[in-house]
């Protein structure tokens, strides 16, 4: 029996695993970074151990240091969690010659199924040869073969885009990886990712625990998940299941795993199989009543899974909670998380609490929020209002998006695709702040200034605050009088600190006022109070290319200097941050007339990169 069992990574999944093992009443131990050594994961563990490193991502990829954390802790047992070394089978074959107990698939099987082009070789399938793709079989996606979460993906629909589409996903993918291995295969415009999610015992069992449709993606990378996959015929249902148990029972598998398709005119495409827990398993763990993570840890033990499989019961939703800007290409977002709060009724998995800080040396997934009801209309219903009455103060995030996506005919009807983000981003990202989101801010500011000779005995003009919110300026107007603080075209009922009540239109509307600095948070709305004077040194020269977020320079384009000449759309700059690749261009034909950047450099957002002086 495990007595007290090491999780080989952070954040949410980690934490997410010590819930399971306090029910179970396993210790826990947890390792760190320096980055993250008053991370949540750390503070709920029983033990802590710190890895040492100059990078903190990359300590987590230690798989010795691991190994031995788990031994100084007296940890009989390592559970990977998912990413980093969740599918590296050299640190499982490290864990149990260790003597410690590996919650996961054999070595054997990670291996079979590691590489997605030996995967489909195995499923009876091939690739595409790069050097043979043709305009006829466009479009297609250029994919890393290790690896997943989106990195090393790139969709090509011109045939003379494909080498540098090859270039970019093989340095993402070493970069993300350590192997550039990527590979071809046709791109499914319109095609829903489904997926089934399996578990195996050493016994013979396997289960096959039902679909889940991920097809709401950006960047290649799931936001929205559900269980069941709404709408899927009986028969491809049934296909499905049994490609899943096929895929399982090749590599004599064991554990949790999911095996993923691309379903498209009614046909199962294989994708690849995931040898590990998957960030979307909540939503299976809600229909089909099961804890996953408890099943893991069963199976490692040696315990054999029952005949019959429980049977599914309603629906469930989960929604991915990113520090993230959508309309601004997904950029990452750091800073203070002041408050986060979610209503009653939903699931909360989550490695961020109040006062911690998003940085930018992991994944900018700060939780994940799940909704169970009866039903697909009720589940959906339920996360999107969920979701509308957190309370998210901090970074900017993609919460917005995703209560907009939920409620998009599209999601609701159940006939999204994983090209929804393509068709629909940018009015899913139209900016919609509450016109009296800003007033509200005012007279909150405002409250008790009135008290010593605020108010005038005649007419002047009112006082005047300016906000920004979502790129836009808005100014809001209030007087003092001698009965309080007063608005055109509103009743102000109540003006205090963090609270304003008006009345529109015979309605009162109820605003929660938070302020951190210049940040303001009315509601659901993240206003930034503006000075009265704008600051002239603020003013870049045109054509300055700033750093969108927080990250480290890890690539300028070949042979580029200062006084080159550049063509617009060029890619000049490749910015990492967050585990993500993001690319620089030239905004317009020109000259560079300036370079600070340089490979290696890690910049805050707003720093100077490039000017490309136009012609």
């Amino acid at each position: 029996m495990i007595s007290t069992l090491l999780v080989a990574n952070r954040g949410e999944i980690a934490c997410r695993i010590f819930r399971t093992c306090a029910d179970l009443g396993i210790r826990t131990v947890a390792i760190h970074s320096d980055a993250d050594e008053g991370a949540l994961h750390t503070r709920v563990a029983d033990t802590a151990v710190r890895l040492p490193g100059a990078v903190p991502a990359e300590t987590y990829l230690r798989g010795d240091l691991i190994v031995k954390a788990a031994l100084a802790a007296g940890a009989d047992a390592v559970h990977p969690g998912y990413g980093f070394l969740s599918e590296n089978a050299d640190f499982a074959r490290a864990v149990r010659d260790a003597g410690l107990v590996w919650i996961g698939p054999p070595p054997e099987a990670i291996e079979a199924m590691a590489s997605k082009t030996r995967a489909k070789e195995l499923m009876g399938l091939a690739p595409l040869d790069a050097e043979d793709v043709t305009a006829a079989d466009l479009p297609v996606l250029v994919k890393a073969a290790a690896g997943g979460g989106g990195r090393g993906m790139r969709v090509v629909r011109d045939l003379a885009e494909l080498p540098g589409a090859l270039e970019d996903a093989r340095a993402e993918a070493a970069s993300a990886f350590g192997d550039g291995e990527v590979f071809v295969e046709p791109y499914l415009e319109n095609g829903r990712h489904v997926e089934v999610q399996v578990l195996a015992d050493t016994h013979g069992t396997v289960w096959t625990l039902g679909t889940r449709d991920c097809s709401l993606q950006r960047r290649h990378q799931k936001v929205i998940e559900e269980a069941p996959a709404p709408g899927l015929p009986p028969a491809l249902t049934e296909q499905l299941y049994a490609l899943a148990e096929r895929a399982t029972r090749a590599v004599s598998y064991e554990g949790a795993g999911t095996v993923e398709f691309l379903v498209a005119d009614g046909r199962a495409h294989f994708l690849e199989m995931n040898t590990r827990l998957q960030v979307e398993h909540p939503v299976t763990e809600a229909v089909f009543g099961v804890d996953l993570v408890a099943e893991q840890i069963r199976v490692a033990e040696g315990h054999a899974l029952p005949a019959e499989q429980p049977a599914p019961r309603g629906h469930a939703v989960e929604a991915r909670l990113y520090a993230e800007d959508p309309a601004r290409g997904w950029a990452p977002q750091t800073g203070t998380l002041h408050r986060f709060t979610v209503p009653d009724g939903v699931r909360l998995d989550t490695g961020c609490a109040d006062g911690d800080t998003i940085g930018v040396h992991y994944d900018p997934m700060l939780a994940k929020v799940i909704a169970y009801a009866p039903t697909r209309t009720e589940a959906v219903r339920r996360l999107a209002g969920a979701l509308e009455r957190t309370a998210l103060h901090g970074p900017v995030t993609n919460r917005d998006l995703l209560v907009r996506s939920l409620r998009h005919p599209e999601f609701t009807e159940a006939r999204m695709d994983t090209g929804f983000y393509d068709r629909h981003l940018t009015a899913l990202t139209e900016p919609a702040p509450d016109p009296y989101a800003p007033l509200a801010a005012a007279l909150a500011d405002a409250h008790g200034r009135s008290r010593f000779g605020g108010w005038r005995n005649v007419p002047s003009g009112p006082q005047v605050k300016r906000y920004e919110a979502a790129g836009e300026e808005h100014e809001a107007a209030y007087r003092h009088t001698r009965t309080g603080l007063r608005a055109d075209g509103v009743r102000v009922v109540h003006a205090g600190p963090h609270l304003v009540v008006l009345e529109v239109d015979g309605v009162q509307r109820k605003f929660e006022i938070a302020r951190y600095g210049d940040r303001v948070h009315v509601n659901a709305s993240a206003l930034t109070a503006l000075p009265r004077f704008p600051d002239p040194t603020a003013e870049h020269a045109p054509g300055s290319l700033l750093a969108p977020m927080p990250g480290t320079v890890v690539r300028l384009a070949e042979g580029l200097t200062e006084g080159a000449e550049v063509k617009a759309g060029q890619p000049l700059i490749w910015l990492e941050a967050m585990k993500m690749e993001h690319r620089i261009t030239a905004p317009t034909d020109g000259t560079l007339t300036a370079l600070p950047a340089a490979v290696g450099r890690q910049v805050e957002m707003g720093t100077l990169l490039a000017v490309v002086e136009s012609k």
